[in-house]
């Protein structure tokens, strides 16, 4: 069973930037789909984008040309390099996996491996 640890939330201003990281420890992270969600108080968990272990990336509308994932590894880890951040990016930002081709699997459900969240918080 695949062990996900997320860090690097924080507070930063409406423009900045932040890299979240997913340490992944129990098995390579290449063996499986890697995604990243967000969640919003009082909204739904959604996408943010996913890492295919045929080495493909996918990302919601709203955070594409601004979020760029990529992968150490060295480490075993996954990030997510989130730039011109918006105040409607504010979330609770988590890592998830799925051992396998990622497929159309999009939905939280889909995921059976998660981390506990980090913070990020995007003030106007």
């Amino acid at each position: 069973q695949v062990q996900l640890v997320e860090s690097g939330g924080g507070s930063v201003q409406s423009g900045g930037s932040l890299r979240l990281s997913c340490a992944v420890s129990g098995e390579t992270y290449r063996a499986y789909c890697m995604a990243w969600f967000r969640q919003a108080p009082g909204k739904e968990r959604e996408l943010v984008g996913l890492w295919d272990n045929l080495g493909s990336t996918v990302y919601a509308d709203s955070v594409k040309d601004r979020f760029i994932i990529s992968q150490d590894n060295a480490r075993n880890t996954l990030y997510l390099q989130m730039n011109s951040l918006k105040p409607e990016d504010t979330a609770m930002y988590y890592c998830a996996s799925y051992r396998g081709w990622c497929g159309g699997r999009r939905s939280p459900s889909d995921f059976p491996s998660w981390g506990q969240g980090t913070q990020v918080t995007v003030s106007s």
